[in-house]
């Protein structure tokens, strides 16, 4: 990615074409019952009937769960958790035949998983989740530290020595000033065993768009929200994050009663005054 601001996902992309892929779905519900419900009936009068409950109650409960992520997404609270679980576990169901739909219709796949984050996150954020600050985890990319960085921090963030020519130090500091867990993970399998080991009730992590959407359907049902990092040099290499949307996250996830002030207001100011100026990467991580 270019050194250009991410920008603004549309979440009508996404509702598109899971509207579409459920009426897909539909289609191909009926033509199936219609393919097999006369050798059905050949062998019981009622399979026919049976069968098309089957497919019809599979075909709404996906209907109304693309429905209650469209509500949800506008601000609209379900009334009854039911209907609340049916939109959270219908975004990460008709995740696969959306990519499908995307590649069909040539659609960029960073598109659509924008997208997709930008919705997952509202629907979390709908769900009004509030824990306590060790319940929490964040989840940072290893791509974040500088490249040329001798202190390795992949296993013990404290390592950092918070020099401030990246953003792990402020990250550190942020987490520290919540009290919040927060791990460095060079890819989703440690993401995994950090998650096994801390067992957290809300994650926030922070990371491209194909690891945010893997990392959020690898640890469903428990609530992800994602922050996009930005790739000024490219991929996996000096990437940065919006501090203030970290934050952001943070507090939507917290108990109104273990919130502090906003950090912005005291945290420390980076150790050197001068802009950061990164020379093209040696290697990627």
């Amino acid at each position: 990615m270019s050194s250009q601001a991410i920008r603004q996902p549309r979440k009508r992309l996404f509702f598109g074409l899971a509207a579409l892929a459920w009426l897909l779905t539909a289609a191909a519900g009926l033509l199936l019952w219609r393919i097999t419900a006369p050798g059905l009936g050949q062998l019981h009068a009622a399979l026919p009937i049976a069968s098309a409950l089957i497919i019809g109650a599979g075909v709404a409960a996906l209907g109304l769960g693309t429905l209650g992520m469209v509500l949800a997404t506008l601000g609209f609270r379900p009334p009854v958790q039911v209907a609340r679980t049916f939109a959270w576990w219908a975004i990460n169901l008709v995740f696969r035949p959306v990519m499908l739909l995307g590649r069909l219709f040539d659609i960029e796949r960073e598109r659509i998983e924008r997208s997709f984050i930008e919705i997952s996150n509202h629907i979390v954020r709908g769900r009004h989740i509030e824990v306590f600050p060790n319940q929490l985890l964040i989840l940072l990319p290893h791509c974040l530290q500088l490249d040329r960085c001798r202190h390795k921090i992949t296993h013990r963030i404290e390592n950092c020595r918070r020099c401030g020519v990246c953003p792990i130090g402020d990250l550190a500091r942020l987490a520290e000033y919540y009290e919040v867990n927060i791990a460095v993970v060079p890819g989703g399998t440690l993401a995994r065993k950090v998650i096994k080991s801390l067992k957290p009730r809300a994650v926030l992590a922070v990371a491209c768009e194909r690891d945010l959407v893997s990392g959020i359907q690898d640890v469903f049902p428990m609530p992800v929200i994602g922050v996009l990092n930005d790739r000024p040099q490219g991929p996996c290499c000096n990437t940065i994050v919006d501090l203030d949307a970290l934050e952001r996250g943070i507090r939507s996830l917290l108990r109104p009663q273990s919130l502090p002030p906003p950090a912005s207001l005291s945290r420390p100011p980076r150790s050197s005054g001068q802009p950061r100026v990164d020379p093209p990467c040696l290697s990627l991580h």
